[in-house]
């Protein structure tokens, strides 16, 4: 039996299942129909799934088994909520929820079919705990979920008492060819290393299209200078004009959004606009529609974070200052836009930097919508804290950020730094250590 949550993060999940077979409760389509309207991701999946469910069932009545398509699945029915129960979830509960209909969907499949094992699966955890305390079995999704995620790669790699040679030869020559090194480091593309010898240190960066490892300066970006190693070999990567996709997470004041749109905007001859978006959360699970005013007034609130960045880049120059000028003309000239992700789909984004803060509240479908819109010369910036979300239905193994760390690690166009030591101020490093 698939919950509406299910549906919502994956309206594919019902191929997902093999030989199984798969109920679809009545009122889960009752709440699609509320939710098919709409600019957002769930508005879409919904969609999606009602019309797979109508070209599916084009030659069936949808109360029978139909056939799901392809070799080896099961089949799929829509079952009706009744009363025909003697003890349902809705009279145990108190309440004519939806969710507790659909338990009572649950319950009446169960009895229907005593033969059969009868799996409640939701992204819905109150669901789940609601279904085991009136015995029903219920699982979670777990198709795109990434199982060992506390040993995802940080893209950085230390090194101890490292030769102290090829240390020496990093600072002299820049760069070391691959058959000097492959034997002494582990090496994948776009790797990032802090390495340590008996004298000195240096940070370095496997370079796979020279075949080369490379010594890593720390730069400063207007006016932004990196503060640890982690800083350093972001600013690297997000100036490197063949990484066209960068991961960077971290906890909260580690810098990731600031060097992202400093990165940016020390590009801004190279790219005709730079984006800067972030998925829109809302309290109480409340649509923005909601709130007063126009859209911009809507989504103000919620972006508010980017502009403090953008903010304090613009601070670290005097009003004076052609930097400081340069910014506000940016945002005049939508040469600079913070905008909502709902307006990316059908579009084809070319000649831009986009810069997606927060992405540990996206689901994989959403990252991979994102990510398929890049045109020519186009490079995308996630970053976000895995272990922070606030989407209902996400948790550390299932979001958009863990996800493509986990399946694009190891590709060329690549790269990703975990970010750790916090710099935003002695009181947060506190909080985030104690609290």
């Amino acid at each position: 039996m698939l919950d509406t949550s299910v549906i919502l993060f994956d309206h594919k999940s019902i191929l997902n299942f093999e030989e199984h077979d798969i109920v679809i409760p009545i009122t889960v389509l009752e709440e699609l129909d509320t939710m098919k309207k709409g600019n957002d991701t769930k508005n879409y999946e919904a969609r999606e799934f009602i019309r797979f469910l109508d070209k599916a069932s084009k030659d069936y009545p949808v109360k029978n088994w139909i056939p799901l398509p392809g070799d080896g699945r099961g089949a799929f029915k829509i079952v009706m909520e009744t009363n025909g129960l003697t003890k349902s979830a809705v009279k145990i509960y108190g309440s004519e929820s939806n969710d507790n209909k659909i338990l009572n969907t649950c319950m009446i499949v169960a009895k229907d079919e005593p033969k059969r094992e009868s799996i409640l699966v939701s992204k819905d955890v109150n669901l789940r705990l609601k279904a085991k305390a009136i015995g029903i079995r219920a699982e979670d999704y777990e198709t795109g979920k990434i199982l060992n995620v506390d040993n995802l790669p940080t893209g950085i790699t230390t090194y101890t008492d490292f030769d102290q040679e090829i240390i020496d030869n990093l600072y002299k020559d820049f760069s070391i060819p691959l058959d000097v090194i492959q034997d002494k480091m582990e090496i994948y593309p776009n790797a990032y290393y802090i390495l340590q010898g008996d004298k000195s240190s240096s940070l370095a960066y496997y370079n796979p299209f020279e075949q080369q490892l490379e010594r890593v300066n720390k730069q400063t970006i207007f006016n932004i200078k990196p503060k640890n190693a982690e800083q350093a070999f972001a600013i690297h990567a997000i100036l490197k004009k063949e990484i066209k996709l960068i991961a960077l997470h971290g906890v909260a004041g580690t810098g990731k959004t600031l060097i992202a749109l400093a990165g940016a905007m020390a590009q801004k001859r190279d790219f005709k606009q730079i984006y800067l978006s972030r998925p829109i959360v809302p309290l109480s699970n409340k649509d923005i529609g909601y709130l007063p005013g126009d859209i911009k007034s809507k989504i103000d609130p919620y972006m508010q974070p980017l502009w403090d960045n953008l903010k304090y880049i613009q601070y670290q120059f005097d009003e004076q200052d052609k930097e400081y000028k340069q910014i506000n003309q940016m945002v005049e000239q939508e040469k600079l836009l913070i905008t909502p992700l709902a307006y990316i789909r059908g579009r084809s984004l070319s000649d831009v930097i986009f810069i997606v803060d927060e992405a540990q509240n996206l689901t994989p479908h959403e990252v991979k919508t994102i990510i398929t819109r890049a045109g020519e010369n186009t490079k995308f910036i996630f970053t976000g804290d895995i272990k922070q979300i606030d989407t209902p239905y996400l948790d550390e193994q299932s979001n958009g950020l863990s996800y493509l760390v986990d399946k694009v690690q190891g590709q060329k166009l690549f790269a990703h730094i975990q970010l750790i030591k916090g710099e935003r101020s002695e009181l947060a490093n506190l909080a985030n250590e104690l609290l």
